[in-house]
């Protein structure tokens, strides 16, 4: 394969992960879809690597067909993707390989996100205060530190910072930072190799163990079990425990009662929207970390027009500082219009998911409450799969989070739904009218 190839496939590569980021959350990405890496592409296959065995087929069994989708809407000469080893794991014999595989924790880690890059408001000056707190003391105050908060707040941020600063200033204590998602792949594959006392062994002998997401094993009862008990064990241990999660833990759905009880034992401390005065803070941190001077009005409006996701608004003056340095253009408002037309018509109406739901049960003639139910008859399963498309297509919530709207079902679940509307609309035009007028309706 030639450079020149070899290198456009790479971009290819690298434009899709925002995508993936997006739809499945940081911890997810992270996990599963990060470590991913372009390989080739022979004639109408393209491959990519994982980094061992469990990983790739767990990507081949959850997200493969999501990510050949993606692919091919900007690479459309392939049919085929393939998940292989990377070259390095494929030289080594598989009986060696431990039960537990953990990353080390400094390559899970962003750089950025420190407690020096971490802008300070009312909105999070609680979380900020508590994970300071446990991140200088080597004494546990709160046990466990819960920190919770919608979507592009700050969670992740605040859980990277905590453990920098442990791993900077305290060095031989021992970390383990990981999504829930994570913990509960680690503890299945204990399960596959008939090995759960290395794994027990492993996550009861640290000394910080940091979980980002705990609402993904809601629902799945071995997983939330074993938590339990290793929670309890480093308790006792006088061990500390910090927790991310989307709501706070008497609000977390199908999890177990004792466990949200053990969850609520320490500090819970929530983070709320932003404030206009916090994401002007956020632009000018930004602007100064991209080394670029940017007018102050365009910075206020960036301040006034994004206003619910601290990732989107950051990625948004990315775009801009990037399209001035390589077209050499000013940065205007004018021009900050220009590039950002489609991000910003999308805050201009933000619809949400229960505005959808609402809206096609309405439509449909059916119940709100249909859209969360078990129910499979044909009348109320196509409505839902038609609200859980509307859902993927017109709001930045990441798969995962619909799931959990749409009665807690698997993001997978949403994926074939949205793949199964899409094949209606192609070869049905009634079901293609019904979609385009709702979302009309949804958007106006």
């Amino acid at each position: 394969m030639s450079y020149s190839v070899r290198s456009d496939l790479e971009g290819q590569w690298q434009s899709i992960q925002g995508r993936l980021l997006e739809e499945y959350g940081e911890a997810t990405y992270a996990s599963w879809l990060k470590p991913l890496c372009i390989v080739d592409q022979q004639k109408d296959c393209i491959r990519l690597s994982a980094p061992d065995a469990f990983a790739r087929d767990w990507v081949k069994s959850h997200y493969a067909e999501r990510v050949k989708v993606i692919l091919q809407t900007i690479n459309d000469t392939f049919s085929q993707l393939d998940i292989i080893l990377s070259a390095s794991e494929e030289e080594k014999p598989t009986v060696d390989k431990p039960i537990v595989d953990i990353t080390e924790i400094s390559s899970n880690l962003d750089t950025r996100f420190t407690f020096d890059n971490f802008v300070v408001g009312k909105p999070n000056e609680l979380a900020h205060a508590a994970a300071r707190k446990v991140a200088e003391s080597t004494d546990v105050t709160f046990n466990p530190l819960f920190l919770y908060g919608g979507v592009g707040l700050g969670k992740t941020h605040l859980m990277h910072a905590i453990a920098w600063h442990i791993t900077k200033c305290h060095p031989k204590r021992k970390v383990i930072y990981m999504s829930a998602e994570k913990f509960m792949y680690q503890f299945v594959r204990a399960l596959r190799f008939k090995d759960t006392v290395a794994f027990k062994d492993y996550f009861r002998s640290v000394d910080v163990l940091m979980i980002d997401d705990v609402q993904f094993i809601s629902g799945k009862e071995s997983t939330q079990e074993e938590f339990f008990h290793t929670f309890n064990a480093l308790v006792d241990q006088n061990r500390q425990i910090i927790i991310s999660a989307d709501k706070s833990p008497s609000d977390l759905e199908r999890m177990e009662e004792r466990l949200k009880s053990r969850l609520g034992w320490g500090l819970v401390a929530d983070i709320h929207p932003t404030t206009y005065e916090l994401r002007l803070g956020i632009l000018h941190s930004k602007a100064d970390q991209l080394e670029t001077v940017v007018p102050p009005k365009v910075l206020e409006f960036l301040a006034s027009k994004i206003s619910s996701n601290i990732r989107e608004l950051e990625g948004a003056l990315t775009r801009v500082v990037a399209h001035s340095t390589l077209v050499g253009r000013e940065i205007t408002l004018e021009s900050t219009h220009d590039v950002l037309r489609d991000l910003l018509r999308a805050n201009d109406r933000r619809v949400t998911i229960d505005e959808i739901q609402k809206k096609v049960a309405e439509y449909y003639s059916i119940r709100v409450s249909d859209m969360h139910s078990p129910r499979r008859a044909r009348t109320v399963a196509r409505p839902r799969q038609v609200a859980m498309y509307l859902s993927k297509i017109l709001t930045s919530r990441s798969l995962p989070e619909i799931g959990r709207k749409f009665g807690g079902r698997d993001h997978t679940t949403i994926l074939h739904a949205v793949k199964k509307i899409e094949e209606l609309m192609a070869n049905d035009k009634r079901m293609c009218e019904d979609v385009e007028l709702l979302s009309k309706i949804l958007e106006t």
